[in-house]
């Protein structure tokens, strides 16, 4: 009865604290670019997904570019162009960050949008109506599209995404990049991704998307399942700060460090950011050589059929968040492990 009555104000707490975390979601919308140019994938199981791109391909190109998929959180896809504008993906778009994807000097960046007028916020139903709008896009700019170089990443329910599409289409991404992903995949969804390097990003404060419950036991089993561990990244946020080094209004955001290649404004070292590999070792960041660097590494031998999506189906509905005792042995473990982490002891 103890126990229960522990576990019960704990929750609580973790409740109280997450509805504070929730109303400070959602960020000032820039201007939306002129270069990220309006699509909308065909109809699939009474859904369609209309999306922003921009597209790297210049007069006479013949070149073939990566392609980069990114998916909004909660609230940032309720209405056309906000999935661009609230938060700084557009970055990526630019010469500079453009210039940075090794073998190409350019990508494709494609930002769909969830159908929120609905009330979806990435829900199952729309893993086959996104794959189908990615298709399409690929179908039709497919003299121009590296096959083996499809990266996706997101944050919150659109990091929760990512790793949905990834465990439903495996033999389709070279690599993805989850930002405080709304799901912990089980064992068996995991599993489906032992070939496919993983940077995942979270805030250690982050208490809507707790780090130590949810994010922490996805890397680890990750790192248990990853046949290129060396490969895998965990960056930690220890504040959650812009680029400018100015606090975000909530420990969510995670996401702007990714928006910003990982470093700071200054060209530097990301405010507060520790980034380790699936082997436990240290990784340091050395401009320009961020996040994007790491994507033009990473080729799969993809080549435009996907044949896994039905059967792993049953595997998005399940998760790995620990329960009752075991959650709490969790947090503390986890909790314990990164302060040892951050003080260099382990």
């Amino acid at each position: 009865m103890r126990l229960k009555k522990t576990i019960a104000i704990i929750l609580s707490v973790m409740l109280l604290f997450s509805a504070v975390s929730l109303s400070a979601m959602g960020s000032d919308d820039n201007e939306l670019p002129e270069y990220f140019q309006p699509g909308v994938g065909p109809e699939t199981d009474d859904f369609s997904i209309d999306y922003r791109y921009f597209s790297p391909v210049k007069e006479n190109d013949s070149k073939k570019y990566p392609l980069v998929i990114w998916l909004h959180g909660m609230g940032d896809g309720a209405y056309d162009g906000k999935q661009v504008t609230a938060s700084n993906i557009g970055n990526w778009a630019t010469d500079d960050f453009q210039k940075r994807f090794k073998g190409s000097e350019g990508a494709f960046i494609f930002v769909p949008r969830s159908v929120e007028e609905k009330g979806l916020y990435w829900t199952d139903e729309l893993v086959a109506p996104l794959k189908a709008a990615i298709d399409d896009f690929i179908s039709e700019n497919k003299e121009h599209i590296d096959l083996t170089r499809i990266y996706m990443g997101g944050y919150s329910m659109g990091g929760k995404m990512t790793f949905k599409m990834a465990v439903a289409y495996p033999e389709m991404f070279a690599a993805i990049f989850p930002i405080c992903p709304a799901w912990t995949p089980g064992e068996d969804a995991i599993a489906q991704l032992k070939d496919i390097p993983v940077w995942l990003v979270s805030g250690a404060r982050d208490i809507l998307v707790n780090y130590y419950m949810y994010v922490t036991p996805t890397w680890e089993r990750i790192t248990q399942v990853s046949s290129a561990p060396e490969s895998c990244r965990l960056s930690t946020l220890v504040f959650t700060l812009y680029p400018d080094g100015k606090p975000c209004s909530s420990s969510h955001f995670a996401w702007f460090s990714v928006g910003n290649d990982m470093f700071s404004y200054k060209n530097g070292d990301y405010p507060m950011m520790k980034t380790k590999n699936g082997k436990g070792e240290n990784v340091k960041l050395a401009y320009p050589e961020g996040m994007i660097s790491w994507l033009s590494d990473k080729v799969s031998d993809f080549d435009g059929e996907s044949t896994t999506a039905t059967e792993n189906a049953e595997l998005l509905k399940t998760n790995g968040i620990p329960k009752g005792l075991k959650l709490i042995i969790t947090y503390l473990k986890n909790y314990i492990s990164y302060i040892g982490y951050l003080l260099g002891i382990a």
